[in-house]
């Protein structure tokens, strides 16, 4: 294992990570509110300790093979939302312990949303911006994690896309450079943020709001600057900014980029993935707004299309935006959206869960086993588009599906071991492993009545959730950590 080499790559990004600790301290200048100090403070433990790892190992240059490759994606969120936590820590207001500041910075950086501070409007603007920019810069390692790293290392969701699938990836990287693919998804990622944020402020949100909410709504975090998230604004317009620009970054980025860079929008409509999550949103919107005019929750049908469509997007794509408490709803609806939360959005996007085309394979592999009781003697193949996929992909997202369940349940029961009631530390394991943040129970609203020990439990399932389990499973094994 070539530490040192590792040790240079961490200290770099430590170093740079300190610069996102200038823009809040900016802020606290302009709106005096003084929260800064602890951003000066943060910003310079951060860039000191980074250069003392990055000095000493610097000419350590040498090729990685894939073992760092998956050490380096693990540390790479450990240690910035470890140090993501330091102005948490040095705030006054908040006063926070440093378990609550390990827990945010992790649930900002790892865009689950979930929080454990109450009274965010009274928070420092500093403070609300600088939530708001963990989750932003989080979801852009997301995508150039699951699109450009991941599938080096032979794991994520884009390695499905090889085997000349259809859609506009062929191979692993969109460009034929790490560096190109990242620089082309910064393009991306930049613009919708733009444009999320020029559409928030014509739906009625000052600036400041526009930029904070287009931040976690790109990144699919839900971080909010108020208790009542979006139903602070009670509009229906930033409602629909909100639905839109949910479901263009729950879309695989690469099909963006396609359509960018060809300056055509086929690959959309002949993408299997994209025409699933479309199907799954039409059917679960559909669902939430007849139960709930079927129970008159609200006094319009007008009403109950606006809260279905927002709430069901929201939990369905990971965000947790919350427009009101889905909690409460009748029937089914509640425990309905958490499990649509494992669904996620589609591979290559800021989403979380199992994403879609996963869902999508075990959907089609179920039916071919049922078609072959009914045919024993017939081949069938699992088709994706109007490509047969190898059986090594379908093999693969069972044994991700397999992980994936084993890693809830043993959290799960983790939680119920510290004293959580059931329903609540089943839906704080869903909504923390499917980085969507709000839950059942008492973590319906926030985090703060977790223990601390549940507290890091869930920072690990957000950490399992966001790496795509593999990738953090990988370094249990003993055989990882031989020659």
């Amino acid at each position: 294992m070539q530490y040192r080499a590792i040790i240079r790559i961490l200290g770099l990004l430590v170093a740079l990570f300190s610069v996102t600790m200038i823009p809040p301290a900016l802020i606290s200048l302009i709106y005096d509110d003084g929260g800064g100090l602890a951003f000066v403070l943060a910003f310079a433990l951060s860039i000191i300790t980074g250069l003392i790892f990055w000095y000493p190992n610097r000419r350590y240059r040498s090729d990685l093979r894939a073992k760092e490759g998956f050490l380096i994606v693990v540390l790479f969120w450990t240690v910035l939302a470890t140090f993501g936590a330091l102005p948490f820590a040095l705030l006054e207001q908040p006063e926070m312990t440093l378990t609550d500041a390990i827990f945010e910075s992790f649930s900002g950086l790892t865009t689950t949303g979930a929080t454990v501070i109450e009274g965010i409007e009274f928070l420092p603007s500093a403070v609300q911006y600088y939530r708001q920019q963990l989750q932003w810069l989080g979801g852009m390692g997301i995508i150039v994690l699951a699109v450009a790293i991941l599938p080096i290392l032979g794991v994520g969701g884009m390695q499905l896309y090889r085997a000349e699938t259809p859609g506009p990836v062929k191979d692993s990287k969109m460009t034929p450079r790490i560096a190109d693919t990242a620089k082309h998804l910064w393009y991306i990622y930049l613009s919708l943020t733009i444009a999320c944020t020029f559409a928030y402020w014509l739906a009625g949100m000052s600036l400041f709001d526009a930029i904070c909410h287009a931040f976690s709504t790109i990144a699919i975090g839900g971080f909010s600057n108020y208790d009542a998230s979006l139903g602070h604004f009670n509009s229906v317009a930033v409602n629909i900014v909100c639905v839109i620009f949910l479901w263009i970054a729950a879309l695989n980025f690469s099909l963006h980029y396609a359509a960018v860079n060809g300056r055509n929008i086929k690959n959309y409509f002949r993408d299997p993935e994209c025409k699933a999550f479309f199907t799954i949103q039409f059917v679960l919107i559909t669902v939430c707004f007849l139960v709930l005019l079927n129970y008159s929750v609200y006094d319009s049908a007008g009403m109950a299309l606006d809260q279905a469509l927002i709430q069901a997007v929201s939990i369905s794509t990971t965000a947790g935006f919350a427009t009101t408490d889905f909690s409460s709803w009748p029937a089914f609806l509640p425990i309905l959206l958490i499990f649509s939360s494992f669904i996620g959005g589609c591979a290559g996007s800021t989403g979380g869960g199992l994403k879609v085309i996963r869902v999508f394979l075990l959907f089609l592999q179920g039916k071919r086993e049922v078609d072959r009781l009914i045919h024993p003697k017939a081949v069938y193949s699992v088709k994706l588009g109007e490509r047969s996929m190898p059986d090594r992909v379908v093999e693969a997202v069972w044994g991700f599906f397999s992980a994936y369940a084993i890693v809830f349940v043993i959290i799960m029961i983790g939680l119920i071991g510290t004293g959580m009631d059931n329903i609540t530390a089943f839906s704080a394991t869903a909504a923390t492993l499917n980085n969507l943040g709000p839950g059942l129970g008492s973590v319906a609203g926030t985090y703060a009545e977790v223990s601390d020990g549940g507290k890091w439990l869930l920072v690990l399932a957000m950490l399992f959730g966001r790496l795509e389990v593999f990738s953090l499973l990988v370094l249990f094994s003993p055989t990882f950590w031989r020659s």
